[in-house]
């Protein structure tokens, strides 16, 4: 009896034992197929992320050919594609030029006024320049005539001089050397001191983090800005770097004397101003034209005006390098040598300088040495005269003298 119960028992166990392998194959085939689902499922997912790359690939190459491959292919896809490809193709890309042209529309107006209205300020600059030397001339007279009648001695002077005290006289002393080293400045030189100083304020506001926005807002010059007019002439006073700056105002510095003694104060601030806001406009006529949009700042346009000046006036002048002292050459040939570098700069796409404001400031300096001059700066008579009955209130009043 024990030996039949063991063997019914090894059969119950035989039976339970099969239908377990029998489970357990069945969950084990079930496993396989959700895995080749799901390894299936990847592979779709996979092959739609290669297509929408393949996708994003073959965009980003039209946007940087530009306008007129994108719409080649277009044309093509519309060919091969028929509806489909008219419905995803862009929109055509007609109106460019005339957005193109109102966007330097402004500029425009702006360099005209601004030129003319620099001009015309000069004109009266000088005009009370020269009133307020004569007038300080009459003054400097009477006052002579009054020391010389209160009988101020030297022991006066000497005795006024032993009251102070040891740091009154070394200020004093101090003040009399500024004044002298002032003193032995050409007038070019003293106008363009003021030039320097405002441009080294600027590049000291670079250094601000707060200010660094408003900064790049008014004084960095870009054609696709949303402010276009005035950094055509704020940018002329903004450098970012050290080296840019001293470069410029060295430059500036060294022309400085001869073009005011040839020009006046007046009227070399007028050219210069409006050399940088020509240069700049230039540079946005070329940015605009090749698409090659960028933000542009130093006083270089300026600089390049000025210097053309000077050569043109005086094309025989013997120019030479600071670090080259031997090697000297003439401001003719000079002024040839920068036109070709900047036109080659420019044909070739060299973005290491703004060569378009170089030459937009050059071409405006010799134009005006040549025609300039007599077109506008001896043509200011009537507007001085206005100015004169103006401030004196005889204007449309009755004249001294008249009935």
């Amino acid at each position: 009896m024990d030996g039949m119960e063991e063997e019914k028992t090894g059969r119950v166990f035989q039976r339970k034992e099969g239908n377990e392998e029998k489970d357990y194959g069945w969950a084990e085939n079930e496993m396989d197929e959700r895995k080749g689902m799901v390894e299936t499922a990847k592979s779709k997912q996979h092959q739609k992320l290669l297509e929408e790359k393949k996708t994003q690939l073959s965009i980003h190459p039209q946007q940087r050919c530009g306008f007129r491959r994108a719409q080649r292919e277009t044309e093509t896809k519309r060919g091969n594609q028929g509806t489909k490809g008219e419905a995803e193709s862009p929109q055509p890309e007609a109106p460019l030029p005339s957005k193109k042209a109102e966007n330097l529309l402004k500029p425009l107006l702006f360099t005209v006024g601004f030129t003319g209205c620099s001009f015309g300020a000069a004109a009266i600059l000088q005009y009370e320049s020269v009133k307020s030397k004569v007038q300080s001339a009459m003054n400097a007279v009477k006052d002579k005539r009054r020391d010389s009648l209160e009988g101020h001695s030297e022991s006066y002077w000497h005795n006024w001089w032993g009251q102070l005290t040891s740091f009154q006289r070394q200020a004093i002393m101090i003040l009399s050397e500024l004044g002298g080293f002032w003193s032995r400045l050409s007038e070019g030189q003293k106008t363009v001191a003021g030039l320097i100083a405002l441009n080294t304020v600027v590049l000291c506001c670079w250094r601000i983090p707060s200010m660094q926005r408003f900064l790049v807002k008014y004084f960095v010059s870009d054609p696709a800005s949303k402010t276009r007019c005035l950094p055509m002439i704020l940018s002329t006073f903004s450098h970012y770097s050290v080296f840019h700056l001293v470069a410029n105002m060295y430059v500036l510095w060294s022309f400085s004397t001869s073009i005011v003694s040839i020009l006046g104060r007046e009227q070399f601030l007028a050219l210069y101003l409006s050399g940088g806001v020509i240069s700049s406009f230039v540079s946005y006529i070329s940015k605009t034209a090749t698409g090659r949009l960028g933000p542009s700042l130093g006083a270089s346009g300026s600089i390049m005006t000025i210097l053309a000046a000077v050569c043109t006036k005086m094309p025989e002048a013997k120019l030479g390098i600071i670090f080259l002292p031997v090697f000297t050459f003439t401001a003719g040939n000079a002024l040839k040598a920068l036109a070709a570098f900047d036109m080659t700069g420019l044909l070739l796409g060299w973005k290491l300088l703004d060569h378009a404001s170089h030459l937009g400031g050059l071409l405006f300096g010799v134009w005006y040495i040549k025609y300039g001059n007599d077109l506008i700066w001896k043509n200011r008579e009537p507007l001085v005269k206005f100015w004169h009955e103006l401030r004196n209130g005889s204007f449309g009043g009755p004249r001294p003298g008249g009935g």
